[in-house]
């Protein structure tokens, strides 16, 4: 009898223990469905907080300046830094989910009125969200002296001011600091005019305040040619070319050549005169941009006693490339300038037609000239 009263006790402890066993997960489960529910509606809003704008509203500009060589984890801390975006960790993440890439570097002015979307768009196409005020316009094969003229007419900057940054041995240290890979000691040869003379990319510059520096002017300028040139830099290596001798290559190019179909031949053109088939003698380029930008004069044409000028840019009496760039350029004549058309050309002519006529030998390029401009001198 006691046996069989201490099997039911077993069982109902038993009951009792699973029925408080099942309470306990039922309540264990609901804890969690509780932690789960709070957890989750804190990390949408820390998400959705994290992708949206961090103030709707509020469109003022703000100076950003993302630097060439930034990865999305350094361009995600510089935006938060700058209150443009309220979490570096949500962008970052956001980006990698969206596969985004290409983000450029550069001087940006963004408002914490922009959606997350808006800012990656501005960063991959390096356009700016707001309208500038003005614009201005520097055309391919300007010089320096040129340019300094054309934002004396367009901005606040007086002409010399300019002419006498381009001539400030501090300032231009410093623009090498800040553009050590692009700006060499080549610029600083004793030769070169301006050592910024085909730096300053030719393009349509957008401002967005009233009265830039001439600082701010150049810095955008070089982020430009900079952005472009390393576009190009394992062709120019591949070439044994450095930036200052593929720019001044450009620079020729782009004033010798107004057709960008002909730049590449006239490109082959000027390395076979200065690196020569074995055998052979370095041949003057003997262009005449060259002869103009060292005489420092504007001229309809060059005359024949021009091409006795005693000067370092003059390719009529110096062999290989000038000191330094003459103007700024395309980019289809930096392109030109690092992957010319080979073949066996020593000389062009530009002809009355509007063609170009190349030559193999001096006898043909004699012919071309009676062919092609008979009423040369």
């Amino acid at each position: 009898m006691s046996s069989s009263n201490e099997t039911e006790n077993i069982k109902a402890r038993r009951v009792k223990e699973a029925s408080m066993a099942r309470k306990v997960i039922l309540i264990v489960i609901l804890v969690l469905v509780i932690l789960f529910t709070i957890g989750g509606y804190f990390l949408y809003n820390y998400i959705e907080e994290g992708l949206s704008p961090v103030d709707p509203d509020n469109d003022e500009l703000i100076e950003v300046n993302i630097p060439l060589g930034s990865s999305v984890e350094d361009i995600a801390s510089i935006l938060e830094e700058k209150d443009i975006i309220s979490n570096a960790t949500i962008f970052d993440y956001y980006v990698t989910f969206k596969n985004e890439t290409g983000f450029q570097a550069g001087d940006y002015q963004m408002s914490k009125s922009l959606t997350m979307d808006e800012i990656i768009e501005t960063l991959k196409t390096g356009v700016i969200m707001v309208d500038p005020i003005f614009r201005v316009t520097i055309p391919e094969g300007t010089t320096i002296e040129e340019i300094a003229g054309i934002f004396a007419e367009e901005t606040s900057i007086n002409e010399q001011e300019f002419m006498d940054k381009m001539n400030d041995e501090a300032f231009i240290q410093s623009m090498m600091e800040q553009y050590p890979e692009l700006l060499s000691d080549d610029i600083l040869a004793e030769e070169v005019r301006y050592p910024l003379e085909g730096y300053l990319n030719a393009l349509t510059y957008p401002f967005y305040e009233e009265d830039p520096t001439v600082e701010q002017v150049v810095t955008m300028m070089l982020d430009e040619t900079q952005n472009q040139v390393f576009q190009y830099i394992d062709q120019i290596d591949s070439r044994n070319l450095s930036i200052h001798e593929a720019l001044t290559m450009a620079s020729l190019i782009e004033n010798e050549a107004s057709e960008q179909e002909s730049r590449p031949m006239i490109s082959g053109v000027f390395y076979n005169r200065i690196n020569p088939d074995e055998g052979e003698q370095e041949m003057p380029l003997q262009t005449d941009p060259t002869v103009l930008y060292a005489k420092g004069e504007h001229q309809e044409r060059v005359l024949y006693e021009d091409l006795e000028i005693d000067h370092p840019y003059n390719t009529y009496q110096n062999l290989g490339l000038p000191p330094g760039p003459i103007s700024n350029y395309h980019e289809s004549a930096l392109e030109a300038a690092v992957n010319p058309e080979y073949h066996n050309y020593k000389y062009f002519l530009h002809g009355d037609d509007g063609d170009v006529h190349f030559a193999e030998t001096l006898e043909e390029h004699n012919q071309n000239i009676d062919q092609y401009r008979p009423s040369n001198d």
